[in-house]
């Protein structure tokens, strides 16, 4: 028997030991973030993957970051912590798919969200997370977007800049899509003093209703600056715990209790531990050619953010 506070010391002195940088996005639980040398969402911790100064990265996510940080850091060895943890909207599009979308389409620019595989970024032109796109779409030099995969973080982006002609392909995040008007209703009727704070990836209609809309990293900033006491959370119900730690003045509720992506809470610190003692987790590897053709993308991505 052991406790979470005993694991979490065990693992921090493995990483020291074992030359680990931990990456955990936002959407870990909380006893991971807390032993992570570094959270927030995707674009956060694919900037610190190429300047963390181990020899080693486990990340705690899914495997398109993990792939992301390989394609950064070539010289680092690069660990996924849970093997089965993937990305439900990352495998919507194939390269064959979108091989064939821009040939119908060679005066657009193809703008993919980072939630897509390493092969799909390597016949892209750039990279956006939800807290990048509407800077780096503003910033392209070309007024034709096509935007892949999220048509409904797509649709946001649009919104935001309307001088840019887009066209999207049909999918998104199935876990940001179970919420719906009906939940903002029920939400507001029950919390009728709480902000609503959603991600574009919600439907555009749930997001609509909202406050504001952000990436995680966003509301997450939102919600502790503020001076409002109450918030409905319209994203991955992590936050809220997150949130609640940080905060512990305000209350936080989440938008749906269904509201959660079951290949993020695939990783348990269990599995850290067993990653930071070279006990589990899967070591991620690619071709050069591939990893070379997704970086220019990644890359971009980078330059247009900054």
């Amino acid at each position: 028997m052991i406790t979470t506070r005993q694991l979490q010391d065990e693992i921090i002195r493995l990483k020291k030991e074992n030359d680990i940088c931990i990456l955990a996005h936002a959407y870990q639980s909380h006893d991971i973030l807390e032993v992570a040398d570094y959270t927030g969402d995707s674009y956060g911790l694919s900037k610190q993957a190429a300047k963390a100064p181990q020899k080693n990265v486990l990340m705690c996510g899914v495997r398109f970051m993990a792939e992301t940080v390989k394609i950064l850091a070539p010289e680092k060895t690069v660990y996924l912590s849970n093997s089965g943890a993937g990305c439900p909207m990352a495998e919507q599009l194939d390269v064959e798919l979108l091989s064939s979308l821009k040939e119908n389409n060679p005066d657009y620019t193809v703008v993919a969200y980072i939630n897509t595989t390493s092969k799909l970024k390597t016949i892209c032109d750039v990279c956006v997370t939800s807290s990048s796109a509407v800077k780096i779409v503003k910033n392209i030099d070309n007024d034709k977007i096509l935007f892949i995969p999220d048509c409904n973080l797509g649709a946001w982006v649009k919104d935001q800049v309307p001088e840019k002609t887009f066209k999207f392909v049909h999918g998104g995040c199935p876990t940001h899509l179970r919420m719906s008007t009906m939940n903002v209703m029920q939400a507001k009727m029950a919390h009728p003093d709480a902000k609503l704070l959603v991600h574009p990836e919600c439907l555009p209609e749930v997001s609509k209703e909202a406050d504001y809309i952000g990436s995680t990293t966003g509301i997450m900033a939102y919600a502790k600056e503020s001076s409002d006491k109450e918030f409905i959370i319209g994203t991955e119900n992590s936050i809220l715990q997150h949130l609640q730690y940080e905060c512990p003045d305000k209350k936080f509720y989440p938008l749906s209790k269904d509201c959660v992506c079951h290949n993020m809470k695939l990783t348990t610190l269990m599995d850290v531990y067993n990653c930071v003692r070279g006990a589990g987790g899967e070591e991620i590897t690619l071709d050069e050619d591939t990893r070379l053709k997704a970086k220019a993308c990644i890359d971009t991505m980078l330059t247009l953010g900054e």
